[in-house]
């Protein structure tokens, strides 16, 4: 799993860029306003799909906050899209934040390339939490060899392929071990890789 940043770190948000997707003017202010309280001055607003792909035409964005209920289009899919286009914001971390919290939703933001998924209400702790781990988050982005999905990569944990499975990419190392190829090693050999050595520097 990325490993968040520490909340004690200097985090200076006051050049970033943030994009509030959100048709709930109300929710929209929660958020802008939180994100003003961590310093952040770039703020832009959009309650449409459309007027979001303008906006990210013209703007390089650092993050993108979306509730995926637009009344215009899915939510979900704009983000697969997003994900799969040549914009300069395809890399963009994405919060998708929704107050439909079923399992459904969360495996959708998933799958559709967000890089994390918040219940609403939101709390200005654990925006601020998320915004660490998405800064602090060095999973690959995966574009190539993985059939319809264009995102971050899914698995968090490091645990490697399941029993009884090749993998779940085609760069996976098999589980497998392979026949012997050479002597063992002696127990002289052993110990001279285990016994400390003097060296000059």
């Amino acid at each position: 799993m990325a490993k968040p940043m520490d909340v004690n770190s200097k985090f200076n948000l006051s050049t970033a860029v943030v994009l509030i997707i959100d048709r709930n003017t109300h929710s929209a202010d929660v958020v802008s306003q939180i994100l003003s309280g961590f310093g952040v001055h770039n703020i832009l607003r959009s309650q449409r799909v459309e007027q979001a792909h303008k906006l990210l035409a013209v703007n390089n964005v650092d993050l993108v906050i979306i509730d995926p209920e637009l009344e215009d289009d899915d939510g979900f899919e704009f983000v697969r899209d997003l994900r799969r286009s040549a914009a300069n914001n395809h890399y963009a971390p994405i919060i998708l934040v929704s107050g439909h919290a079923r399992i459904s939703s969360i495996w959708k933001a998933r799958d559709c390339g967000a890089n994390f998924f918040v219940a609403k209400p939101i709390t200005p702790a654990v925006l601020l939490q998320r915004i660490y781990w998405v800064a602090g988050d060095h999973r690959k982005f995966l574009e190539e060899d993985v059939g319809a999905y264009v995102g971050p990569d899914r698995r968090f944990k490091r645990e490697g392929p399941p029993v009884g499975s090749d993998g779940r990419r085609q760069s996976d190392l098999s589980g497998e071990l392979g026949a012997q190829v050479a002597e063992n090693l002696s127990e002289a050999a052993h110990s001279d890789f285990l016994k400390p050595q003097k060296i000059l520097i």
